[in-house]
């Protein structure tokens, strides 16, 4: 097989990867912050900003590791 096929073929697998391994933390986030609200519903506000910011450092970083990948495969 080309070398640049395998490359592309890993940049998709790390991407495909990446964005598993966002969606389960924000599901868990997500799962987290409602079982908190339900025991205190006071703190909803509070759960929620910390929720999105959370949320966002996950894409974050999902979305450097798709960059990266693509930016090794290039290479």
């Amino acid at each position: 097989m080309d070398p640049k096929a395998l490359a592309f073929l890993a940049a998709g697998l790390g991407a495909g990867m990446s964005v598993i391994g966002a969606g389960v933390g924000i599901g868990k986030l997500a799962a987290s912050a409602l079982e908190s609200a339900g025991r205190q519903p006071e703190a909803s506000g509070k759960l929620q900003t910390m929720m999105i910011i959370a949320a966002a450092l996950i894409e974050g970083v999902a979305l450097f590791a798709e960059v990266i990948s693509l930016l090794l495969a290039i290479k």
